[in-house]
């Protein structure tokens, strides 16, 4: 068993993938290919956004977003403690100041009713609140009408970091298509991933559509002519074709795994009640379950890990350190306690094998292991 079955999605695809790989190969249009382009309007029609520009990571996607808005030295960008480091690591990188934000304890992502305080004493203290950066974690969107609102009222801009919600649904609207600026990752293991590293940043604003288009390619609008300085963070022809060979089957993967999703839930709901809690999606909204995350009470996540171990089968621990606690994150003053909804979250949450190719059999071997170590 694998936590994420690539082998099996190229299986199913093979024929499709590898003639893509051929065909950039055979013109040789390695960087900046047509295929960057074709993926990039066939991405942004299915965001509902009016631009889509194509990158090299979706930490590049957040680095070169946050560049675009001019974040520098003096501003703050609100965000959550519990996502990967990349969501902290990119304002940190422009010598900003991220600040925390406790997150909700159902859904895992940032708690938006709490947002609005932190922006009101920041700006009272005389701070630069220049963006807040939503993660929609584990699939699902955080609260964005509530958030969109808070950047409205303030004037702060908004930067959905859907790294792993690409295909989510929020309000009928869909992820990285819900604010000033949305940014995803096409890293192998997500719901789209291409083979190697990837990412796509999506708006409706025209400028800073252009700009970012620029600081991808060194700041150049025309060769050797550079506006600003930018970075060499283009998308690998390679990549977008393998992208625009898998993309006609993810609606159907995208099922598959919600599919998925719900047996694990049924499973935990009948063997497990009152020791594992289970992801749960608001009514509004749709999940790409780009991790099936639960969360296991009474202090029992390492018993069940070992279990796990003994039977070979996967896992991960998406977070097991909060932000606001990384050696990295020290300079920022924050200490164990400041968040503790997140903190908590990091000793409790396991994410289980998942993808669209998980069998039934597979997953009811995984709540079975779950089962008897409990």
């Amino acid at each position: 068993m694998k936590f994420v079955d690539l082998k099996r999605q190229y299986d199913a695809y093979k024929q499709e993938i590898d003639a893509a790989i051929a065909n950039v190969i055979k013109n040789t249009n390695f960087v900046m290919g047509p295929q960057i382009e074709e993926l990039e309007t066939t991405l942004a029609d299915f965001v509902g956004s009016a631009h889509a520009i194509g990158v090299s990571s979706g930490t590049d996607a957040l680095l070169l977003s946050l560049m675009a808005l001019d974040i520098s030295p003096k501003d703050e960008v609100i965000t959550t403690p519990f996502s990967f480091i990349a969501t902290a690591e990119a304002i940190v990188l422009l010598k900003a100041r991220p600040i925390f934000v406790d997150i909700d304890p159902v859904t895992f992502n940032i708690n938006a009713s709490l947002i609005e305080d932190v922006v009101k004493e920041r700006l009272k203290n005389g701070a630069n609140v220049k963006a807040i950066l939503p993660v929609s974690l584990f699939g699902q969107c955080a609260d964005m009408d509530e958030i969109n609102r808070i950047g409205a009222a303030y004037n702060i801009k908004i930067i959905e970091d859907g790294c792993q919600s690409f295909g989510a649904s929020y309000m009928d609207s869909m992820s990285c298509g819900l604010s000033d600026i949305g940014v995803t990752s096409f890293f192998p293991s997500k719901p789209l991933g291409c083979y190697g590293d990837g990412g796509m940043v999506f708006t409706d604003d025209h400028e800073l559509y252009e700009r970012i288009k620029r600081l991808r390619n060194h700041g150049q609008s025309v060769k050797y002519k550079h506006h600003e300085i930018g970075l060499n963070a283009r998308l690998d022809t390679i990549q977008a074709a393998i992208l625009l060979a898998k993309f006609p089957h993810f609606l159907e993967e995208l099922e598959k795994r919600n599919i998925a999703a719900n047996i694990y839930t049924e499973l935990i709901e009948t063997k497990l009640k009152g020791k594992v809690l289970p992801p749960v999606v608001p009514e509004h909204q749709t999940s790409v379950f780009a991790q099936y995350t639960i969360r296991i009470l009474d202090n029992k996540r390492d018993e069940v890990i070992k279990s796990l171990q003994e039977n070979q089968i996967p896992y991960a621990i998406h977070y097991p350190v909060p932000l606001h606690m990384q050696p990295s994150m020290e300079p920022l003053g924050y200490k164990k306690g400041d968040f503790p909804i997140a903190e908590q979250a990091s000793k409790e949450v396991l994410s289980l094998p998942m993808h669209p190719f998980i069998t039934i059999e597979e997953q009811e071997q995984v709540i079975e292991t779950i089962s008897k170590a409990l």
